[in-house]
Formats: structure tokens, sequence, C-alpha cells
């Protein structure tokens, strides 16, 4: 017999607003499972997590919790305030018998040393103090709501090595495909309201969803040729026989019905670029392009070769340099050393990740139409300002909306919608993929595919990359950047590694002039960081307490008739000992190599 879920929810409604948001939408999680919530913006997504997790009221429905059961949610905006420290905002998510240890080694390996102010926090760091918080006790459930925004690919890749590491249950909502393709095991659609479950993993979801949608636009027609028949009968039946067959009549009133309330799919995001005129063949050469600001190399001797229907990616660690590199090739910035040389008839269109060109004071309808009138030139033919918002699934009414009260996920689709309805052959993006939903990905990432022109993009999104970019160029610190042909994927095939794989730079060896500087003309030694002394310091008592855990397990598996009585046990015992001994020869190494560094500072 299975055991119960950790979480049931079933029939669950809510109306917000007058309008109903959930009508029978359900969700299961068992021990260990691995879900991904995913929809459209605006389904529901979010509410339908928070009721899960108990933070919003249902008004209708059951909602089961294993009342032993722990569980953490990470907010898609985390508060921090009331808190001295990151460290003690991360403390204070333990329970009781959580090991306090976890909470300052989550924090160095996101890159935090616990002692930052949280509120001088940036939008990434406040993410990566609520990742530590909601991993550290490695609770029984974890409900993960756009856990990589704002994170760079480094933190992504580590963050999903930890989370497949937990034993915890995972619901997850994100729009980073690969990060739903590596971690879960289970799909929910949450669409018009109600859920579907598909048994498997996000890989498969969107093949499995476009026939299910097929097969209701069969249903509908259908419905359509029922009602077609009954309204023939109606004209011709009745009057030839002189009587009316009330039960026919009623039939067709149903029918009626029936297609009145069919729940129809929301309408999909129809982008079109407006493209300018043919640039010339060559579209941007870069010649030994330095840029530094104080003593950092931002940019250091890059040379590159961009021709007409090329398309860019850009990939690196936050603080990497990833927008500065960019404002070089386009212009922007003047190099310190080096040339930038741009091609003729160039028409730019560029998006910009913080969105800045947008006014909070504006309306929907100024910042598509740009001088106030009624209608948005696309291709040299004119279209109405609301045919083309609807275009980006907005309805008619939210022409007078100002831009303070739109959306993330609003805001990014009308900064697409405004790149695209300037004329150009030279497309920029900065961070593109931020806010939107996978159908609206889905459509950009066509569109970027059909662009007759250039396209460089800086994007976090691996998926992404993979599917646009026929190059990609990798930050590889101190200034250097390296162009591989080919994807994300094809780029971590040549370099051997991803963006977070890359070994931290050896140490250099100083000079004559800097060993013989400081007080008394003395060698001034380098210094292992926070984070690695921290690190040296825990690893052997988490290796040792990991050892005992996995002698345990030996103890378990060496009893003999488990095998024979109880397989489901051996075999998630056997699974748990090979994870303990992966985690074991993990941290020997760390630490090993730690040492090694320790010793050849000091020496």
């Amino acid at each position: 017999m299975a055991p119960p879920p950790l979480l049931l929810l079933q029939d669950i409604t809510l109306t917000i607003g007058g309008k109903p948001l959930l009508e029978g939408a359900e969700l299961s999680v068992s021990q260990g499972e691995r879900t991904c919530l995913v929809g459209r913006n605006g389904s529901g997504k979010s509410t339908l997590l928070k009721i899960a997790a108990g933070l919003i009221e249902k008004d209708g429905g059951t909602r089961f919790f294993q009342p032993d059961a722990t569980v953490r949610y990470l907010p898609q905006e985390p508060d921090l305030s009331g808190f001295a420290t990151v460290l003690a905002y991360v403390e204070a998510g333990l329970g009781p018998g959580d090991e306090p240890y976890r909470c300052q080694y989550l924090l160095n390996e996101l890159g935090m040393t616990g002692e930052e102010d949280p509120a001088h926090l940036s939008g990434g760091e406040a993410r990566r103090a609520a990742l530590a918080r909601v991993l550290a006790p490695e609770p029984d459930l974890i409900f993960l709501d756009e856990p990589t925004n704002h994170l760079d690919l480094p933190a992504i890749e580590w963050l999903e090595t930890e989370l497949a590491s937990l034993r915890s249950a995972l619901v997850l909502i994100s729009h980073d495909r690969r990060f739903l393709q590596n971690l879960s095991r289970t799909t929910v659609w949450l669409d018009r309201g109600r859920t579907k479950k598909l048994d498997r993993g996000f890989g498969e979801f969107e093949a499995w969803r476009d026939k299910l949608l097929e097969e209701e636009e069969i249903q509908r027609h259908k419905l359509d040729r029922l009602i077609v028949n009954e309204e023939h009968w109606v004209r011709h039946g009745v009057s030839a026989r002189r009587k009316r067959n009330m039960g026919r009549m009623a039939r067709l009133s149903d029918l009626r019905s029936e297609r009145r309330d069919a729940r129809k799919s929301v309408g999909d995001v129809k982008i079109t670029v407006s493209e300018g005129r043919t640039s010339g063949k060559l579209v941007l050469e870069a010649e030994s392009v330095s840029k530094s600001y104080g003593e950092r190399a931002i940019v250091k001797d890059f040379s590159l070769r961009l021709l007409r229907g090329d398309r860019l990616g850009i990939v690196g660690q936050n603080g990497a340099g990833k927008t500065t590199l960019l404002n070089l090739m386009t212009g922007v910035l003047e190099p310190d050393s080096g040339t930038i040389r741009l091609g003729a008839n160039l028409e730019m269109a560029t998006l910009d990740q913080s969105r800045k060109t947008l006014k909070e004071d504006w309306t929907l309808k100024d910042a598509l139409t740009k001088s106030g009138g009624d209608y948005v030139e696309i291709n040299g033919e004119k279209k109405h300002v609301i045919g083309y918002m609807k275009d980006f699934l907005f309805a008619p009414e939210q022409a007078r909306t100002p831009i303070s009260r739109l959306s993330g996920g609003e805001r990014g689709r009308l900064m697409l919608a405004r790149a695209m309805s300037l004329p150009s052959n030279f497309l920029v993006l900065d961070e593109p993929t931020n806010d939107l939903d996978l159908e609206t990905l889905d459509l950009l990432q066509e569109m970027i595919t059909d662009y007759k022109g250039t396209v460089i993009v800086v994007s976090h999104d691996r998926d992404f990359l993979d599917r646009v970019a026929t190059s990609v160029i990798v930050a590889e610190g101190e200034g250097k950047w390296i162009e591989y042909a080919g994807g994300y994927s094809d780029m971590v095939t040549q370099r051997g590694h991803g963006v977070s794989a890359s070994a931290p730079p050896a140490p250099k060896a100083k000079n004559a002039n800097q060993q013989n500087r400081g007080s008394g003309g003395g060698a001034k030694k380098e210094k292992l960081s926070f984070k690695h002394k921290h690190a040296l310091e825990t690893l052997p008592g988490r290796i040792a307490e990991m050892q005992a855990k996995r002698d345990l397990l030996l103890a378990k598996l060496a009893e003999p008739s488990l095998y024979a009585n109880d397989r489901v046990t051996f075999d998630k015992t056997s699974a748990l000992l090979a994870e303990a001994e992966k985690k074991i020869a993990t941290w020997e190494q760390e630490w090993l190599e730690l040492e090694m560094l320790r010793e050849e500072l000091e020496g």
C-alpha cells in the first residue's frame, strides 16, 4: 500500500475581483516527488502554490497536509526586513533539530558571507539569501516560485545540483526549461483554472499538451456540427411534423450552452518583427578591444567578426561584464584601446533588461505608439494599436493602464512589442526571457530564428541559447572572452564544462617589487577567503557525519532478509547509500584542494 501523500489539494476554487481564477484545481505531492507546475502567466500558478503552502485561504475545496511534515516556501519577492544580517535571516528559518552549520555553508556556496546588510541587497543577493533559508533545514517539502530569477548561470547550475542531492519533495514554478527538465519527474499543467497531471518530467510535457489541445479542438468541432444538425431539425423537422419535440429542443439548448461555456484556450502571442533594409555583409568588427574600470579589466584584447545573419549569445556570471561588452560592441561605450567598426546600413533595435526606457506615468498605448497616435507601423503597414496590443495578449481595456500597474510579465511583453515595432536589421536583446512564459518564449525563439538580420542576445537561459544562437561568447575571467561555435550545450562540449565549472585562478606569484612592499619590507601574504576558510573548518565534520550515515546504511543492507522481504526499502537504502558515497567523495576532494591551496599560500 502506497504511503499517504505529504500534500493533497482537491477541487480548489478561488475567485479574485469577481473573476474565477481556480475552478477545481488539484495537486498531490508524495514523499521525495519532484513536480513542476506550469501554465501561462496569470493562470494562477503562484496563487495555487501559496494555497498549498497555507499562505492564502481558498474559497472552496479541501487541503490536506501531513501534520508532522516540514515545509518551506520560496516567494518571488522575499522579505528580509527586520534582520540585522543575512545570516540572521537564514538562521531564523531553522526548526528544532536543524543543523545551524548549513546556513553558513549554503551562503558561502552562493557567494555570500552572511554579514551583508539585508537593507542593501540587490535582487539577486536577496534571492540567494532566501534560497539558503529555504534549503538549510532540508524540509520534507519545498515550494519554489521562480527560484532562478535574478540568478546567473553558475548559481543556477549549483542550485540544480543542490536540489538534486536533497531528499525533500519539490514543487517548482519556473520558466527555465532546462532547469525543469533536469529536476522534474511529474508535471502539473494549470490551464484555465483546472489542472491536468502528467506522470513524467517536463521534457515530455509540451508534446503531451499539444496533443490534449488538438483533441480539445476536435471535440469543439464535433460540438459545432451537432449544433448545426439540431438547428436544421428545428427549422425543418418541427414544421413538417406540426408538433414540437420538446426533448430535442431542450437538447439544442444544452448544446448551445455547452458551446457558449466551452473553455477556450488563451490566445497566443503573435510576434512580428518590423524588418528594415538589408545591412551590409559585415555587421561588426572588433580588434584587440580592451576596457577597464580602475585596476579591474572587464574586456581584454577582445576580437570578433560578426556577419549578417549571425545570432550571437553572450554568457557569464553576474558581474563578469556582459552588459559592458554589449555596450562596447554596439558603440554605446568607447574602448580604452582597440577599435570597433560597425557595418553599413545598420538599423538597431534594443531591448534593455532594466526596462529604463519605460516611464512609469506612460500608458500602455503611449509606450507602443510613441507619438501618441492610434497606429503602430509594422513593415511599412499601419496597424491599430488595439490590434497590436492583442498580438501580445493585452486586453483592449488595458490601453490606458499606466506602466506602473503592469506585472513583470506584462512589462516583458511590452518591451518586446516596442522593440519589434521598430524597423531593424540588428536586434540587441539583453535578458529578453525575463518574466516570459513558455509559450511566449517559443514564439520569441521562432521570431529570432526566422529573422533575416543579425541578433546579439545576453541570456542565462541555456535552452533558449541552444535554440537560437549560432555561436556563444563566454567570460573566462580577468577580462578574457572566448567565442565558441553553436549554442550553450555545444560550448560546454568544446570547453569541457559549463560557466560554473571553471576552476578558481591559481594565486599569482608576486614580483620582487611587490614582495618588498609593506611594513618592514616583508612580503605581504595572500590569505584564504572567508568562504574557503570556513569550508576547511567544517568539511571534516560534515564528512565524518556522512560517513556515520553511510555505515548505518551499510549495516541495514547487510541484513540477510531485507532484499527478500522488503525490496522497496532495499532499493531506497541502496539509493541513499550511493548518494552518501557521492557526497563523501565530493567533500573529500574539495577539502584536499583547499588544503593544498592553504599550504601554497602559507608556504
